[in-house]
């Protein structure tokens, strides 16, 4: 076979198990509403269970990349997804005995199995970019976000129907677990052979060492709070829909929809927009987008304009946070160890940020509750600034044909 032939079957493996990965994330979160009727909790209390997600991804994303050094791509790949979809087996078990400790323990795996394999098919995505010298990292999370929209599609739908949490979510385990044994053979870790000296030690201080350079912690910075603009809505936009807007369950899932779909299409047309602009004009105008979403969302008193503000909020969560990866990828050196250190920011602020809205959200109601969201996204465009003073290397990535 081929070099170029492998290489495309990877790019597919890749954005195959993004979509997987998208599906097992949002069909979760779109029946929200409903797990925490089933566990009868309250705002304050879905945080306290989402915060077993926040430790379960903070376990795999402080280990995602140690795993990655020490046992290659493909094997962490199979151990993150092994343990996401037994996690969510474990929440749905939970969901349908209507058991708190079972709920958070279920969390507490999917958060570990997605922190393994997001970060492992991040730092894969990222060494193939830097190899092939074309645009990759915006189509990759765009394939999240196809997952993402696909899963919240079956979860209006099992929700229009009232199936029960349970099924629908062992149904997504069965489909998950299948389609990831057929794709995994295909990576082929093209990030598992650091050059010479590369090679930092993988015991604790691989995100660190990787901070030390300013031009790493700038790009992690603009990342952390880009990402924590898309993590807030993949946890709480159902439920701010329902409780702020008094929409239903079900058009709340909706409109959650109209969220993926925005990031979708921003994604699949990164490329696009990377042959047109700068890397750093793309970097300015999704945190503008974000910021002008958010502040509508927050603040209307249309439930109308707070529904089409979340397209707004959609198109500038799309783009930043695999921009920064791009970003991250490209210089010598160890660029695994760069993606995965800015990853690992990312993933943080998705993963970890949002579960502590919801104190916010109990004191004062989900919509204020996106206020913090909304200064993390005004930080990031205020940070572009000083991008100019760094070699952040925001060109557009050499477009070849495959």
């Amino acid at each position: 076979m081929s070099e170029e032939k492998k290489a495309r079957q990877l790019r597919l493996a890749l954005f195959a198990l993004f979509v997987v990965i998208g599906v097992a994330t949002s069909t979760w979160v779109t029946r929200t509403p409903a797990l925490r009727d089933a566990l009868h909790a309250s705002t304050e209390q879905m945080g306290l269970i989402l915060f077993g997600f926040s430790v379960g991804s903070m376990v795999g994303i402080l280990s995602a990349n140690w795993m990655v050094e020490r046992f290659h791509a493909r094997k962490a790949i199979v151990a993150g997804m092994v343990v996401n979809l037994a996690g969510l087996a474990l929440l749905a078990v939970g969901a349908g005995m209507a058991q708190v400790a079972v709920v958070v323990m279920g969390f507490m795996l999917f958060g570990v199995g997605m922190g393994w394999a997001d970060i492992a098919v991040n730092v894969e995505g990222g060494a193939l970019e830097k190899m092939h010298q074309r645009p990759l990292m915006t189509t990759l999370h765009g394939c999240f976000s196809l997952g993402a929209m696909l899963g919240a599609m079956l979860g209006t739908l099992m929700a229009w129907c009232n199936v029960p949490v349970m099924w629908h979510l062992l149904g997504v385990v069965l489909l998950g677990a299948l389609l990831t044994a057929s794709l995994v053979r295909r990576v082929e870790n093209h990030s598992a052979q650091p050059a010479a000296g590369e090679v930092e030690s993988a015991h604790g201080g691989f995100v660190l060492n990787a901070f030390k350079d300013r031009r790493v912690l700038l790009i992690g910075l603009f990342a952390l709070g880009l990402a924590l603009t898309e993590g807030a809505a993949h946890d709480w936009l159902p439920l701010l829909m329902v409780d702020g807007y008094d929409f239903s369950n079900a058009q709340g899932t909706l409109i959650y929809m109209l969220f993926t779909l925005g990031v979708t299409v921003a994604r699949f047309g990164g490329q696009w927009l990377l042959q047109r602009f700068t890397r750093l004009a793309l970097m300015r105008a999704s945190a503008v987008l974000a910021a002008v979403g958010l502040l509508v969302v927050i603040f209307a008193q249309s439930p109308v304009g707070g529904a089409v503000a979340v397209v707004l909020w959609g198109l500038g969560a799309a783009l930043g946070f695999p921009l920064a990866l791009s970003a991250a990828a490209e210089g010598d050196g160890n660029s695994a160890q760069r993606v995965g250190a800015v990853a690992s920011l990312g993933y943080v602020a998705i993963l970890v940020g949002p579960p502590a809205l919801g104190f916010v959200g109990e004191a004062f109601g989900l919509r204020l509750a996106m206020l913090p969201v909304l200064a993390g996204c005004c930080a990031a465009l205020l940070l572009t600034w000083s991008f100019k003073q760094q070699p952040l290397q925001l060109r557009e990535v050499k477009h070849t044909k495959s």
